[in-house]
């Protein structure tokens, strides 16, 4: 590179870098004035009237913006999509749509960096290569290619599909994540986000699956895993790797393109019904979450075929079949998947406990276990939430849910949902990647199947999962009550000796937290006080502006100190 193409890169990253920062300064400005400022002017209402329009206006601005840079903008998009955890629906229902719309790579550029990749090539790589794009996404593009006649006999394979990076991709996945990390920053010095989330290691979690996503090489081990763990399988096909064409930037493997999963027509017209591969896709996804511990965390329409078979592979271990026609599910890209570790597991155990004795506070525990909880939660609060859903729906079984009337889960959902958000809460990256598996699977179920019930599905391997944890869960009940018994035995003893101690009047009470309590109250009246004179003022100089304006002047800049006072008195004070 040129130091004349060098310089202009430089210009061109360093302008991207502060078009990404200055949004995020903008959109920091607002929230500070309309959810700090204005409700201290008392003008909470106009806040919260205000807040669902101007969500919805600041998805609508990313989106633009992600459309038009590309690259991890469109990602971050999708990821924030997926926070149900952090943000409000506003924001997650209008970027579920964000896609990859981004132009296709020229044709001479993606051969260029194939072959400096390959090191040799294309027309001694491979037989043939389409020019143009199968798929165009924000990070590469996959194009058709057929092997040459040496790769094909030593591999069995000539159709295949060659996946090539984005020229430059490294260069901006860097650039924006040195922006999101300024942008994490400052999110983590304003109260009223660091309470809520974790925004520094937000980022450092979506950094480490984008860096992932990027790399080929992981993505084809991805696959190779996924491969040996439905080898027995014959509901599962997957992609054979090339590897003699596989490198970090770009990826060969075997074309096993077919009906798209949420087809229904095509499925219709090969004979195979959509219900049943609606049951066979919940089937398989609950398989890789609690058999394999290892699941694919982006199952859109794009990465699901379903791939119609000539006939029975064998009597003893049959595909999965609708309206006697045979066929398997083919998963493709294996960027992005999710890890089940043992410490989950162990926090799901002890959720199971809690949900099983209706135990709100065992399921705070089983949250913190698990990292769902930040250090500065209100447990109280979240208790009480959680009281409210068992007392619900608790003891409810998965068949008796499935009748509730869905009104009644919609109310609750967004009664507890907005409880859920004002609380500390985030998905550990596992947990977050999980739930996205689980929610795309849940509704590409429903458009398969109108009628799809995933409780249904889920209700063997809830079952089988309780089953094998039985012993643990009877431990966990014993040790309770274990504990129980002991504070009764010692609660007699404990009585008599705080009245033995009233009685010598050598009992304390600590008041230093309500003094500090009265002290904040007092600062607040004040400051409330500060903030009517400052409405007064500012009125009565606009008023007089017209009859009297040198009394009007002398009002309105009158107005700025208690302005102020109410602003910022008594900050950095406790």
């Amino acid at each position: 590179m040129t130091d004349a193409a060098g310089s202009a890169h430089r210009t061109t990253h360093r302008a991207r870098y502060r078009r990404i920062v200055s949004f995020a300064a903008r959109e920091f400005i607002k929230i500070w004035w309309f959810e700090l400022v204005l409700p201290r002017l008392g003008f909470s209402r106009v806040a919260e009237r205000t807040r669902a329009p101007r969500m919805q206006s600041f998805a609508r601005r990313f989106h633009v913006l992600a459309v038009d840079l590309g690259g991890l903008m469109i990602k971050v998009g999708q990821f924030m999509s997926s926070r149900l955890d952090v943000l409000p629906p506003e924001i997650t229902q209008e970027l579920a749509g964000l896609q990859d719309e981004v132009p296709a790579v020229p044709y001479p550029d993606i051969k260029a960096l194939a072959e400096a990749e390959l090191g040799v090539s294309l027309e001694r790589a491979f037989a043939w290569f389409d020019e143009r794009p199968l798929a165009a996404a924000s990070l590469g593009q996959v194009h058709r290619a057929r092997l040459s006649d040496l790769d094909a006999a030593d591999t069995g394979l000539r159709d295949v599909v060659v996946k090539v990076q984005r020229p430059g991709i490294d260069e901006i996945v860097a650039t924006d994540l040195t922006a999101l990390r300024r942008v994490a920053g400052w999110a983590s010095r304003i109260r009223l986000v660091s309470s809520r989330v974790d925004a520094p290691a937000l980022v450092e979690e979506f950094a480490a699956t984008c860096l992932e996503e990027i790399d080929y090489l992981h993505e084809a081990a991805n696959a190779e895993r996924f491969a040996e763990n439905f080898a027995s399988d014959p509901r599962v096909g997957t992609p054979q790797i090339v590897w003699e064409r596989v490198t970090r930037r770009v990826l060969t493997l075997s074309d096993v393109t077919a009906i798209k999963i949420n087809d229904t027509a095509a499925l219709r017209r090969a004979g195979i019904d959509p219900s049943r591969v609606a049951d066979v896709f919940a089937e398989v996804m609950f398989d890789q979450v609690f058999t394999h511990s290892f699941v694919h965390a982006d199952p859109h329409p794009g990465n699901i075929f379903v791939t119609p078979l000539a006939a029975p592979e064998t009597d003893a271990a049959p595909a999965a079949s609708g309206e006697g026609r045979s066929w398997r599910l083919t998963f493709v890209d294996f960027g992005m998947m999710a890890e089940v570790p043992d410490s989950l597991r162990d926090g799901l155990r002890t959720l199971l406990v809690a949900v099983a004795g209706r135990d709100s506070k065992g399921l705070v525990k089983a949250a913190q276990e698990i990292g769902v909880l930040l250090s500065s939660a209100d447990t109280l609060e979240l208790e009480r939430a959680l009281a409210a859903l068992f007392d619900r729906f608790g003891g409810m079984g998965f068949v008796e849910l499935s009748k509730v009337d869905p009104s009644e889960f919609t109310g609750f959902a967004n009664e507890f949902g907005d409880t859920m958000r004002s609380l500390p809460l985030q998905l550990p990256e596992n947990m977050l990647l999980l739930f996205r598996a689980v929610s795309l699977t849940s509704g590409m179920c429903s458009g398969l199947d109108p009628e799809f019930n995933v409780w249904d599905a889920a209700e063997p391997y809830a079952a089988r999962l309780i089953r094998d944890e039985s012993g643990n869960v009877i431990q966990a009940f014993a040790r309770q009550a274990v504990s129980t018994a002991a504070t009764t035995w010692r609660l007699p003893a404990r009585i008599d000796d705080v009245i033995t101690r009233i009685d010598d009047g050598t009992v304390t009470f600590d008041t230093s937290r309500l003094e500090r309590r009265l002290d904040s109250l007092m600062r607040i009246g004040r400051r409330a006080v500060a903030a009517l004179l400052f409405g007064g003022l500012l009125i009565g100089g606009a008023v007089l502006l017209v009859p009297a304006a040198p009394l009007g002047i002398v009002l309105m800049a009158g107005s700025a100190a208690p302005l102020l006072y109410a602003l910022f008195g008594g900050v950095g004070r406790r």
